[in-house]
């Protein structure tokens, strides 16, 4: 894989897959990265071979669209490569990409990072029993396997993603127990507005209610999952109502399940991009923390871009839209005149923008929401570090997420932090009166995923080495 080209691309979801088609339109040579075998990111996943004459929903039509422009471009797409580490060059970027159990290097005179969005849960007790799973890790089941969480599942989070799997779920003969949200139809309604922009989307999300309503599945308002009970797998969640600012009251209620679908909202994925030195600013109405950008995928870097969630929770149709600007921007930057296409994109992003921040209002935490992690819940679940030992250490002067990192290996396990890290940093702000804003993630380092020793052990040999005979006593 050693060789140089014009513009590599890391991501290949709505966002990734059209910066790298906008950029290889003008003649650029392109190399599109992605982790998944095929492009279409969590969004537009692939299905598997074994359900491909499965009837075609939406995202399957849009990912196989997608797909479809990417194979008969002149893009270059390798599937199943997981890049680890990112370094600057002096003729461009240098990344060191796993695939095929090997890492080797790939050079680029320009790079685009549209890495996506993660997903946060809340932890409360239970939460890692076996038959719990996440909302956007529900969704993968369905649009890749077609597969069931379970036989009797209740669902629960914040934002539209919360229906649109109790309708999947339905959709594919499953039962949902009960739809769990801390948000309230006020909630939705000061939100309404900004639906307005995709009339589209927001008559789709009125069907998914719609419908949970007519079969008599109840929807618990302001509502949320306090504890899991359960051994080797879930046999009943608890679940308290919330107030205003959705810190739980009154007596939990226990309702029998065999699984759960829990979610309180998407967290860009920065750490490629602050590994590749662009700053990070609070951006509680983007999902958090994110790296600073312009509209256009434009960073403070040269020759360095940005788009879709991992810039920014905006939306699917927002996120494709941004990858076209960034994909256009970093053909300007190799060279080509793309100011008259991004000027007339621009609107078209603003108002998909403003559909998606909508949608990511009605899953900003609020502060209430920490109390359902009580002292003995696991929060760091690769160390099996609970809320009180992570209380201790801050106690004991560990006044950042690197500090708690260091101390307790929290963020260190195979995840990497990206189950705990958001956890954290609450906790942090919270025991010191801080804002979440003063509290940043951990300073990014390699590797950005796993990697085994012997792909960076390459072609060496243990065996090979000259072994030295012993000295004379």
């Amino acid at each position: 894989m050693s060789r140089h080209i014009d513009l590599a691309v890391i991501g290949a979801g709505p966002a990734g897959a059209r910066a790298a088609l906008e950029a290889a339109h003008r003649g650029l040579s392109v190399t599109l990265l992605d982790e998944q075998p095929k492009p279409g990111g969590q969004v537009w996943r692939a299905k598997s071979a074994a359900i491909l004459d499965a009837p075609p929903t939406p995202e399957t039509e849009a990912g196989n669209r997608l797909r479809q422009s990417v194979q008969d471009s002149r893009v270059t797409h390798l599937g199943e490569a997981r890049v680890w580490q990112i370094e600057r060059a002096e003729d461009g970027w240098k990344l060191h990409v796993l695939r095929d159990g090997r890492s080797s290097p790939l050079r680029a005179r320009a790079l685009v990072i549209a890495t996506g969005a993660r997903e946060f849960v809340q932890p409360v007790p239970g939460w890692s029993t076996p038959g719990v799973l996440g909302l956007a890790g529900a969704t993968a089941l369905f649009k890749q396997d077609l597969a069931l969480p379970g036989q009797r599942t209740i669902v629960s989070g914040t934002g539209p993603l919360v229906f649109f799997v109790a309708a999947e779920i339905r959709r594919l003969g499953g039962a949902v127990a009960a739809v769990i949200t801390p948000n309230s139809r006020g909630d939705w309604l000061r939100v309404l507005p900004g639906m307005l922009q995709r009339p589209d989307l927001l008559a789709r999300g009125v069907s998914w209610v719609a419908d949970l309503m007519l079969a008599g599945v109840p929807i618990h308002w302001r509502h949320a999952v306090s504890a899991v009970d359960g051994g080797s797998a879930v046999e009943a969640v608890s679940f308290r109502k919330l107030g205003a600012d959705w810190t739980p009251t009154g007596e939990a209620r226990r309702m029998s399940a065999d699984s759960l679908c829990l979610g309180n909202g998407l967290i860009p994925t920065v750490e490629a991009a602050q590994l590749a030195g662009v700053e990070l600013e609070h951006c509680p109405e983007l999902g958090g923390w994110v790296p600073r950008h312009g509209e256009d995928g434009t960073t403070g870097v040269p020759g360095l871009f940005l788009c879709g969630d991992g810039a920014g929770i905006r939306g699917a149709a927002a996120a494709e839209i941004h990858g076209r600007l960034a994909g256009l921007s970093a053909a300007q930057h190799l060279g080509a005149d793309t100011r008259a296409e991004r000027a007339r994109l621009h609107p078209g992003y603003v108002r998909a923008a403003r559909f998606g921040m909508a949608m990511t209002a009605l899953s900003t935490p609020r502060a209430g929401l920490a109390q359902l992690t009580t002292e003995d819940t696991i929060v760091c679940r690769c160390e099996s570090l609970t809320r009180a030992a992570i209380a201790a250490e801050i106690a004991g002067g560990a006044n950042s997420t690197n500090a708690v990192k260091s101390g307790l290996r929290a963020g260190m396990g195979a995840c990497g932090g990206k189950f705990c890290q958001t956890a954290v940093a609450r906790m942090i702000a919270k025991a010191e009166g801080r804002a979440e804003s003063d509290v940043p993630p951990p300073t990014a380092r390699p590797p950005l995923r796993p990697v085994p020793v012997a792909a960076l052990a390459g072609d060496f040999d243990y065996f090979d080495l000259p072994i030295p005979r012993p000295a004379p006593l």
